[in-house]
């Protein structure tokens, strides 16, 4: 491996390392904690100064969507409080664990943007994590290798080898779709200064999240503000789920089914052009049939959404989908048609795994992601590395009370529902052992020995219940338990239940 050199005391100089993870974001900084843990070497690097990806400058309005709650029914040290704060990245130090909280100044449980990028600065600190920042990928090509393929990723501090590149780079390029006229819009990521905003017409094309965002920002600057896409608006509050626009930001919506200054169109946009020296004109058209509408408007910004910043891959082979070009990705998040590629972070959003009931898991945030992580550093050490771990050995005695407290108490099943599983193996020769935390999807359909397998569910209406899968003899079994109105699965009637369903695979299992 190479050295330091002696005019660069930065770490991980341009050479040969068994992992690369592009990236300094939250996906990125996870994942290298998580192999550190599991004894595997790699280098990390990223384009950005200091740690925080896509959090040292968004979201423009300065406050997360995701909310941490500096009280909660669950002690600070403990992997119950992960449940309650979704932004700290997990670790196994006490001073590196729930750090979020500590930077929140009280006037809100959704941290601002500063206090997200503390609390990542302070992880990499705490931790000791060791990150060579200012280095920006610039390319990638695949060469032969010793042991088989490997990539040569060119920087621009140099290049870097490794059979195992994994690219943590988020979904961060900005995206504007092809209207007639789009290029006078400005991007949601070009937004200037609220106060710049002040009495003028405002016209946001896109009625997602980051469109929504702006206009809530600018309600009390803005003259007026449309919004408009072809698509009706979704709203977390009706779809009891994350997809759709977050309630923090439903008050534009609210004005405009008031009439308080806000309109929300349904509504294709035809072109943008410019009207003189008084703004821009946009036109749409709502519906097949529908008018044109002639829309005078003072500022046109898009808020589109992003795409992946790829750069050069899909020219290597990995597939993309979808208008934000998300690389294609096996339940492990490997590239589905480069091997060695791996994805962390938001990105790993494209593994999407069974979506039951049409909800996807939450991937795409820092509270689903890093337990994604951690799961692919398990599984890169596992199969890139030849590492084995340790899979704990449970009593039959012990095991009803092991899954109440994993439905209970385990942050990666209630963040990451339906997505990720606890999977206990049962075999005659080694009894039951704990596998861990593995992709349901991959759990269900690969196949492997006798197991009982611990998720919880959400159906979109608002309930969120256990479900168990028995694979015995090589056969899947469902079992869904009733849902709790407290969410407290302890109680006699889920005991019973659960009592009954483990009990057809491990008989001597008992409610005790």
């Amino acid at each position: 491996m190479a050295g330091l050199s002696p005019a660069d005391d930065r770490p991980f100089p341009p050479g040969e390392y068994p992992v690369v993870i592009v990236g300094s974001g939250p996906g990125a900084i996870q994942l290298s904690y998580a192999l550190r843990s599991a004894g595997v070497q790699h280098a990390i690097i990223g384009a950005d100064a200091a740690p925080g990806g896509m959090f040292l400058k968004w979201p423009f309005f300065q406050r997360l969507l995701s909310w941490t709650k500096p009280y909660a029914p669950a002690d600070h040290e403990t992997r119950a409080y992960e449940r309650f704060d979704w932004n700290s990245l997990i670790a196994d130090e006490p001073n590196a664990r729930a750090i979020m909280p500590t930077f929140m100044d009280g006037t809100s449980y959704f941290p601002s943007r500063p206090e997200m990028e503390q609390n990542l600065q302070a992880f990499v600190e705490r931790t000791g994590l060791q990150i060579r920042f200012g280095c920006r990928w610039t390319s990638t090509r695949q060469v032969d290798g010793p042991n088989g393929p490997e990539f040569i990723l060119e920087t621009t501090d140099g290049e870097y080898r490794t059979p195992t590149a994994v690219f943590a780079v988020g979904i961060a390029e900005p995206y504007s779709p092809p209207t007639p006229g789009g290029e006078l819009a400005a991007h949601y990521a070009a937004t200037r200064s609220p106060e710049t905003y002040a009495d003028r017409r405002v016209f946001i094309i896109g009625k997602s999240v980051s469109a929504f965002e702006l206009a809530t920002g600018l309600l009390q600057w803005a003259r007026g503000i449309t919004l408009a896409s072809p698509s009706p608006t979704k709203l977390s509050v009706n779809t009891r789920s994350l997809v759709g626009v977050r309630a923090r930001y439903v008050q534009p919506f609210e004005d405009h089914v008031l009439g308080g200054g806000v309109t929300v169109l349904d509504a294709q946009i035809l072109g943008i052009e410019r009207d003189g020296d008084r703004g821009f004109v946009v036109t749409t058209r709502s519906g097949a049939e529908g008018e044109p509408m002639r829309h005078r408007a003072d500022d046109v910004i898009s808020a589109t959404g992003f795409v992946s910043p790829l750069q050069d891959l899909p020219a290597l082979g990995v597939a993309t989908f979808g208008p934000s070009k998300l690389p294609a990705q096996t339940p492990y998040w490997e590239s589905a048609t480069v091997p060695g590629v791996f994805f962390a972070g938001t990105i790993t959003q494209a593994s999407g795994g069974l979506k039951k009931h049409g909800l996807p898991a939450n991937s795409g945030a820092v509270h689903g992601a890093r337990y994604n992580a951690r799961v692919l550093a398990r599984y890169i050490a596992e199969t890139r590395a030849g590492l084995t771990f340790e899979r704990p050995s449970l009593a039959p005695g012990e095991l009803l009370e092991f899954v109440l407290r994993q439905l209970n108490e385990a942050p990666e099943l209630w963040h990451q529902k339906a997505y990720l599983a606890r999977v206990l193996s049962v075999t005659a020769e080694d009894g039951i052992r704990d596998a861990g935390i593995l992709p349901l999807a991959n759990v269900v359909d690969a196949g492997g020995p006798d197991a009982i397998v611990i998720t919880l569910e959400a159906d979109g209406t608002g309930a969120i219940y256990p479900v168990i899968y028995i694979r015995s003899g090589g056969k899947i079994e469902e079992h869904q338990l009733d849902p709790e109105p407290m969410m407290d699965f302890r109680g006699p009637v889920h005991r019973r239940q659960l009592a009954e369903i483990v009990g057809r695979l491990v008989p001597d299992a008992t409610a005790g």
